[in-house]
């Protein structure tokens, strides 16, 4: 990519690769992906991983534990933006016994392993999902693994914008909610020009999510907080607990979050998804008993159960529609689907039911058809369950582009000023 700059990126936890597809359907000449990690423990087979290969060729691809990457490599890879979804875990850290050696935490936390890739390679940016619950996690201390997250960045220099963002709100075919995190250092150009930003401004109207997500101009029900993280991490992770709302900034140990409205857009009904019929493989088609527990399952009930020390108690559930509506956007899939499970999409289509095909799905989270092809269809599912939403990536790539250009304008202009002033 001669005579003009890439954005060199790692991908963390890469899963079948949703975070590079997005960048590279943003502008696949500017995303460099110099290494990916992907990385199944206890597992033989590493579909993931050979799915990733199969559809990107450059960069190099690491199936190992990230955990003994040394960290001399990630420096070698000089990133200048980091993703990753990673899972939402306990982020509660201690002392170590040796007092003067810092905090450690619990073995197995991904998380400290991204914190030990930005320690080693310092990139201007990080974008980063998981689960909306990390914002309220622990439910016995609300909100302290995410305080712990953001003054662990506060620690590295960056600052930080989050937002929930439900997919469907913004035309996708999918109800996914997911909480994404971009952090950028202070000291870059960004960084520089939204320090003289109020933070309200921020979130509603000037920041990285704002301006690529738009939303209301007020809170939901004036929802707004603010607080000072504690210096100290184990501090805040014995002692801490906050209301995050669905977005927000950390600057320099601040907090404002808020809950903020989307301003929503039609989203993409799931009917407009779905492959022809006459490719549908009867397999996919509900035999008549397959029907009747999905009835059942789908069904509000009362149920009266037992606890192993004979406690009896009654569960109950409420009722949902048997098929999913096909003018409306699909529900969040999750990695039981295509198993008899509530939870599963039933589609209704000339009068015969019948599950989603692997196709469908992908197509429910923005990857191309057979992006998953050659794997298992219980593996394509899981696969699909634990994917983002292509197209949303595919927005925030464009944010960043948008950011690298007013970034390189404005110096290339202070180099002609600079220029003039000499002669």
């Amino acid at each position: 990519m001669e005579g003009k700059k890439t954005i060199r990126v790692i991908e963390l936890f890469a899963g079948v690769g949703g975070f590079r597809l997005g960048l590279e359907k943003a502008n696949k000449q500017l995303y460099e992906v110099v290494w990916a990690n992907q990385w199944e423990p206890a597992r033989k087979a590493q579909d993931a991983f050979d799915c990733y290969t199969r559809n990107f060729t450059s960069g190099i691809h690491s199936n190992e534990d990230i955990a003994i990457v040394p960290d001399d490599l990630f420096q070698s890879m000089r990133p200048d933006l980091v993703v990753g979804g990673f899972p939402c875990q306990d982020y509660s850290v201690a002392r170590s016994l040796s007092g003067e050696k810092g905090i450690q935490g619990k073995k197995g936390v991904l998380f400290w392993e991204i914190e030990r890739v930005l320690k080693s390679s310092h990139p201007k940016y990080v974008l980063l999902e998981n689960v909306d619950r990390l914002l309220k996690s622990p439910s016995k201390q609300r909100g302290r693994d995410f305080a712990v997250m953001l003054a662990t960045f506060r620690n590295l220099d960056y600052t930080v914008e989050w937002r929930v963002i439900n997919a469907a709100d913004y035309g996708f075919a999918q109800r996914r909610r997911r909480v994404f995190i971009f952090a950028y250092k202070n000291d870059v150009f960004f960084g520089k020009e939204q320090m003289k930003i109020d933070s309200k401004e921020i979130v509603f109207n000037e920041g990285f999510f704002a301006k690529a997500f738009p939303v209301k101009g007020e809170p939901y029900k004036g929802r707004i907080s603010q607080d000072i993280l504690p210096i100290d991490r184990v501090d805040i992770s014995d002692n801490f607990s906050f209301d995050f709302h669905t977005a927000g900034i950390m600057r320099n140990g601040s907090v404002f979050t808020a809950h903020t409205e989307p301003i929503s857009m039609e989203p993409t009904p799931l009917g407009d998804i779905l492959i022809d019929e006459a490719e549908v493989a009867d397999k996919f088609y509900l035999t008549k008993e397959i029907e009747d527990k999905f009835d059942y399952l789908r069904g509000a009930k009362k149920v009266e159960r037992t606890t192993a020390d004979g406690h009896k108690y009654y569960f109950s559930e409420g009722g949902m529609s048997p098929t999913d509506l096909l003018d409306k956007p699909g529900r969040t899939m999750l990695t039981s689907e295509g198993s008899v499970n509530r939870s599963t999409h039933i589609v209704e289509v000339n009068g015969r039911k019948r599950f989603l095909t692997p196709i469908e799905c992908e197509r429910l989270n923005g990857f191309n058809d057979n992006w998953t092809e050659g794997m298992t269809d219980r593996m394509r599912y899981f696969c699909m369950g634990n994917a983002l939403v292509v197209d949303l990536i595919e927005i925030m790539g464009r944010r960043i582009e948008e950011i690298e250009n007013i970034s390189k304008m404005t110096n290339e202009s202070e180099l002609i000023q600079l220029e003039l002033l000499k002669s």
